[in-house]
């Protein structure tokens, strides 16, 4: 309710102004002490070897510092993403670079991995209190020539490692040039089995095993699903995330902004998403889990993902439409869906 009475003022600034100052108003009763933890009953999820208390996570790009975990973690999600986070600090590309199309309930974003590099990173963190699931999502940096792309995920999962409850392997934004040629059959297997072998050697240091997530393009190819499919299921890879935003246009075709450079999400690319989801659900055929994002505005979205194979789901466009009211809707359903699956089995 009180979203929807400031929506209106937030959509007259410039939308990237306004994201920062939503999350600095979310701080602000945090700071004084005002803010609590929305209690929205939820059924309890287990994927990738963790416990989640509900199905509905916030999707990375939304916090990419991770500036503000606690004042997000109390609008009752069952785990968060931060990120994405490189090695060395970037600006991202010019302003502006983030736009809303309202009439079709979308945004389109080039930011280019913006982030305060895994040194702040990693400050801002140590000052979060809350310890619920966290995925950390990673990149490369803008000027880390693609094939040195591996040191770049290999730094940051080091870095990272220790505070994460998972690690997300961002190889699908279409913002930072050539990123999505990692999904290539050779680039993903040489990536994923560097990383990999990477992660055995962290948890024999650290004594635990951090679970990895690959986050893929909602562009692909039924051989690009296999091919992906394959090299998850080699390389142990425990989750992957269906999808990052799209460079397709279609369902946005003459609206102001459409042909903004940049990726596409909210609800035009909800089927492609879905589509993509249930495509690697048929190929994994459960060894893997799998994480639904892409055009949830609604409760019924999220349990759409939940049908297509999905375990878990995650926000971000619906957020700024929708508000918070959206987390505890999804959450609903996703709960009612659960109790109609247990009675139906007893």
């Amino acid at each position: 309710m009180l979203y929807a009475l400031a929506r209106p003022l937030l959509f007259a600034l410039d939308p990237e102004t306004a994201h920062a100052l939503t999350l600095e108003l979310a701080d602000a009763p945090l700071r004084l002490g005002l803010l609590r933890v929305a209690r929205v009953p939820g059924a309890p999820v287990r994927a990738m070897g963790l416990e989640f208390p509900n199905a509905v996570g916030l999707a990375a790009g939304l916090d990419k510092n991770a500036a503000h975990v606690d004042a997000l973690a109390r609008l009752g999600f069952g785990f968060l993403e931060v990120g994405t986070v490189t090695p060395r600090p970037q600006p991202g590309n010019p302003r502006p670079r983030l736009f809303r199309l309202p009439a079709a309930q979308a945004l389109i974003n080039r930011m280019g991995f913006n982030n305060v590099g895994l040194d702040g990173f990693l400050e801002n963190l140590a000052r979060a209190s809350w310890r619920g699931v966290l995925g950390i999502n990673i990149g490369k940096n803008f000027d880390t020539p693609l094939d040195q792309a591996g040191d770049d995920y290999a730094a940051c999962l080091e870095r990272v490692y220790a505070r994460a409850s998972y690690v997300t392997i961002n190889i699908s934004s279409p913002n930072t040039q050539g990123l999505r040629a990692l999904q290539g059959k050779d680039q993903l297997d040489a990536l994923l089995a560097r990383l990999a072998a990477l992660r055995q050697r962290l948890a024999d240091r650290h004594g635990r095993r951090v679970p990895l997530a690959l986050k893929v393009a909602p562009e692909l190819e039924p051989a690009q699903v296999q091919a992906i499919a394959d090299a998850v299921r080699r390389h142990g890879i425990d989750a992957v995330i269906a999808a990052n935003t799209s460079v397709s246009r279609e369902g946005v075709e003459g609206l102001a902004h459409a042909g903004e450079a940049g990726g596409l999400s909210g609800a035009p690319i909800r089927a492609r998403a879905t589509a993509t989801l249930a495509a690697l659900a048929a190929a994994l055929k459960g060894e893997s889990a799998l994480i639904g994002v892409g055009g949830i505005l609604r409760g019924e979205h999220a349990v759409e993902k939940l049908a297509a194979g999905a375990t878990l789901v995650q926000l971000y466009t619906g957020l700024v439409y929708r508000g918070p009211d959206l987390v505890s809707e999804c959450i609903s359903a996703c709960r009612e869906r659960s109790r109609m699956a247990s009675s139906a089995s007893r």
